[in-house]
Parts: C-alpha cells; structure tokens; sequence
C-alpha cells in the first residue's frame, strides 16, 4: 500500500463525515438553498487561487526538474478550475472580487501557504491531495447513480469525471516521491481534511 492509500484509508472517517455532511447531501440531490452555494463558490474561489499559489512554490523549491513541471502543470490545472468557478460565480451572481475569506477559508489557506513556504515539497504534496483525492471521491460517489438533472448537476459532472480522478493520482505520485517525514505527514493530512469538513460545515452555516 502506498503512503498515500494509508494516509486515504486512515481518515476514511473525514472522508465519510463530508460525504454525509448536509451541505454535500443537499447539493447532490439539488436541494441545496442557492445562497449557500453562492457562499461556497466565493470561499471556494479564493482557496483555489491559493491553492495554485502553493503548487507554484512547491514547484520552485522542487529538487529535480521533472518535479518542478509536474507542479507547474498541476497548478495550470488550478487555473482551469478557476475559471469554471468565474462561469458559476456569474450564473450565481457572486462577485469574486469583492469575497471575503470567511473563518474556515482563512484557516486553510494560512496552512495550505505555510506549509509550502516552511516545508519541503513533500510535506506540500501531503498538505494538498486530501483536497483533490476527497473531491474525486465526492464526485465518484454523487454520480454513482448517474448524474442528476439539476442546478448543480456541473459540480458533480466536473469532480466525477475521468479528467479529474487522475489530477488527484499524479498528486499523490508526488507524495510518494518526495515524502520522508511520515509522522509530519500523517498530521498534515489529517488537518487538511478537517478543514475540508470545517469548510463544507462554513458554507452550510453561511
């Protein structure tokens, strides 16, 4: 089993706490109140800039050249998303250059740039796939029974689909690569993925 299948495995209770969670069960199904999502979709806008952020250091202070691409490349990826998120953010009338990072946003960007400022590549690498493996999962599970025809239906088609799944693998492929502090990882990941639930728990609240 690879580092990042036991890391995965070991936090299948976040993983199945942000399936379960209202927000996500509500959006799945449709019902969710569109000022939540509209909510969701700033805060979400905000953390991916900073997510793209954080694959662009750990792209520079990668040790080999092939690092530094594959984080590049995955950052170009980040982009890709963001300019989905400005498709929904005019359907949803949400103005992203006026958000503002709630509590929960705040809290997992500071760690998300920390850790690729303070850290090596691996620890970065660890910091971030709970976020792409935990939305390939969401995506993969929302669509089990086929894709839903309704106002959201886009979020799960987006996450559920075959482009995505591999983004979160070449990630993982980086965890294995560059990881040598296990015990710093396994912290690392596990509060990432609660601030994955602390985030879906944000916008619910919103």
């Amino acid at each position: 089993m690879t580092i990042s299948q036991q890391l995965w495995e070991a936090n299948q209770d976040l993983a199945q706490a942000c399936l379960e969670h209202p927000f996500v069960q509500s959006l799945g199904d449709g019902s969710l109140d569109e000022r939540k999502f509209a909510y969701y979709v700033g805060q979400d806008a905000f953390f991916l800039e900073a997510f793209a952020r954080a694959y662009s250091i750990a792209a520079a202070k990668a040790p080999d050249f092939e690092g530094f691409t594959v984080f590049h490349n995955l950052a170009s990826g980040v982009l890709e998303e963001l300019r989905l998120h400005e498709g929904y953010a005019a359907k949803w009338n949400v103005n992203l250059g006026t958000v503002e990072p709630g509590t929960a946003t705040r809290r997992y960007t500071d760690f998300l740039l920390a850790t690729a400022w303070g850290g090596d590549v691996g620890l970065t690498a660890a910091a971030m796939s709970p976020c792409m493996r935990l939305y390939a999962f969401l995506g993969e599970q929302l669509a089990a029974d086929g894709i839903p025809n309704h106002q959201y239906a886009d979020w799960i088609r987006t996450y559920s689909s075959t482009d995505f799944a591999p983004l979160a693998q070449t990630l993982e492929n980086l965890v294995e690569r560059y990881v040598t502090q296990i015990t710093a990882v396994q912290s690392i990941y596990r509060y990432a993925m609660l601030c994955e639930r602390d985030f879906f728990q944000a916008a619910w609240l919103s």
